[in-house]
């Protein structure tokens, strides 16, 4: 089983392209871009995003890897 961290919230799968959100969870990009389409809030908390820029996770997707490696 990967770590919890390594799943993203929205598709419950191992993440392949984690980006941050300006709520501070990590998503698998192109869900929280489908879910950012038609609404402004937080998948996880439910409240209003400020800004709805993704940044990516450059270290969360290097630890996936490296799971993925090992396993």
């Amino acid at each position: 089983e990967p770590p919890a961290d390594f799943i993203c919230p929205i598709t419950t799968e191992l993440m392949s392209d984690p980006v941050m959100a300006a709520d501070g969870h990590a998503y698998e990009r192109s869900a929280i871009e489908r879910w950012l389409a038609t609404k402004s809030t937080s998948p996880m908390t439910g409240e209003e995003l400020e800004l709805t820029r993704l940044f990516p996770n450059h270290i969360l997707r290097r630890m996936i890897r490296e799971w993925r490696e090992a396993h």
